[in-house]
């Protein structure tokens, strides 16, 4: 599609939100109008796999309406499920059409589409004035973060939320009234882990150049699924979740599970970005996909009264952190969506994290599993003394459909998801070129290495895409 084109519906879709706006009698939330029946009019693009899965959890809550499905392999085995539920919804393989042909029905958008492709969707909608829920992690680049970020600060009345769904279970209400009352506190060193097989393992790590090109299936639309990115060649390889094992399109499992076990660390301990990425393994490196296994130092300074904190990620089955004594079993948040390749296998290790203060040390699954301290008897001995941890009033969904109706505010908008997704950035690039980084937190560039820090922007956008990296 040409940028005219995106130019022109952009415009278009500005004029009729602005027409709705002035509208009498309709309910209002943070400036934006709302559905029928006190529901938010939802549009979802992407619906197939985790596509899939968001759409039917935004269905349980009873917010929402379902006025446009998007996907650009419409009609495939994987979006069936999604067509058979929603039968009378309009149908559109290109997003930028949809918001022409019908963006004057939505208030809100999901964004369930793989990682590289998220951003120019989200940079339309918030232009647009739609709130917007897309899945975790952000976007691809650093450079992208950032952008939406500006984006969604200039469009302070858009409500935004990333799809890391635990941050609105247990462990986020726990971390955030144990960090209040001091029971978290001095931590100097936090160990995460994600242990389970990947996509790629298995695959030939002396890779010389992309899988060879395929026909491609007649339900695909091949040039708009690669949006901004250019010089590639469709293969099966790189769709339907295969995405994630390439550094072009994805972020592999640091990406994929680093929101689901790091979150909340993050944002209450104010940790904000690293001062030094450093790899430590990279086991099976190459220039194409990600690391058979990798152990990964980020290096965050002194915040205020709180001490340095050393972060040390493990990824590959065979790849296991050290254990403290006293840890005891590994359990697996029953909680966790199955991956589209099936049910999720326990591991040697399960993932979540280990964290390490100055007089305890506690250990935690991924998504909402909660915290335990260890060891036991430990636990036992200040079990009196620990604070009562409220109940989530809402799941991760409703909180982002209460918030686009002004009733609550997002656990993870894009001003506290974005720093922790530029987190994974900085430790893919680290991944992908294999050096240690050194990375200024207040200029934000690496200072070390000109090649990583040309990476934080990436390649120019293919033509026709590049107004999405304005703000």
């Amino acid at each position: 599609m040409s940028n005219e084109f995106s130019r022109r519906s952009f415009l278009k879709q500005a004029m009729l939100a602005s027409a709705a706006v002035a509208t009498p009698g309709v309910l209002m939330a943070r400036g934006k109008v709302l559905g029928a029946n006190n529901k938010v009019n939802l549009a979802c693009i992407g619906i197939g796999n985790r596509g899939g899965e968001i759409i039917r959890e935004f269905a349980k809550t009873g917010l929402a309406n379902i006025v446009a499905l998007c996907d650009v392999d419409m009609g495939a085995p994987h979006t069936e499920a999604v067509l058979k539920m929603f039968p009378d919804v309009p149908r559109f393989q290109d997003f930028r059409q949809m918001f022409d042909k019908v963006g004057n029905q939505i208030d809100a958008v999901t964004v369930g589409v793989p990682d590289f492709s998220h951003f120019p969707i989200t940079m339309m909608a918030i232009g647009l004035g739609k709130h917007v829920y897309v899945e975790k992690p952000m976007a691809r680049t650093f450079n992208e973060v950032e952008l939406m970020m500006k984006a969604a600060a200039k469009h302070p009345k858009v409500v935004t939320q990333m799809g890391n769904q635990g941050h609105s279970d247990a462990n986020y209400f726990q971390f955030k009234s144990w960090t209040e009352a001091g029971v978290i506190k001095d931590v100097t060193a936090i160990t995460a882990h994600m242990n389970s097989p990947r996509r790629w393992h298995g695959w030939d790590t002396k890779i010389k150049s992309f899988p060879a090109a395929e026909s491609v299936p007649s339900t695909l639309d091949w040039d708009i699924w690669q949006m901004q990115t250019s010089n590639h060649q469709y293969n099966k390889d790189f769709v339907n979740g295969q995405w994630r094992c390439w550094f072009d399109f994805g972020m592999g499992a640091l990406g994929d599970w680093g929101a689901h076990i790091l979150d909340t660390a993050h944002q209450f301990l104010d940790m904000g970005l690293p001062n030094e990425v450093k790899p430590l393994k990279l086991s099976g490196h190459n220039n194409f996909f990600y690391p058979m296994s990798s152990t990964l130092l980020f290096k965050f300074p002194k915040r205020g009264n709180m001490p340095a904190v050393d972060v040390t990620w493990y990824d590959g089955v065979d790849n296991l952190p050290p254990i403290p004594a006293g840890y005891g079993v590994s359990g697996l948040d029953p909680n966790i969506p199955p991956p589209s390749t099936g049910a999720i296998q326990p591991a040697k290790l399960n993932p979540g994290k280990i964290i390490y203060s100055k007089d305890l040390t506690f250990k935690g699954g991924s998504h909402g599993s909660i915290l335990h301290i260890i060891p036991e008897e430990k636990a036992k001995a200040m079990a009196s003394k620990l604070p009562e941890v409220p109940k989530s009033p809402s799941n991760h969904y409703a909180n982002f459909l209460k918030s686009c109706k002004g009733e609550e505010q997002t656990r993870s908008p894009f001003s506290i998801a974005g720093p922790l997704s530029q987190v994974f950035c900085l430790g893919v690039l680290a991944q992908w070129t294999g050096e240690t980084l050194k990375f200024d937190r207040e200029k934000k560039v690496i200072t070390n290495s000109k090649k990583a820090n040309e990476l934080l922007v990436g390649p120019p956008p293919r033509k026709g895409w590049e107004q999405y990296y304005k703000v």
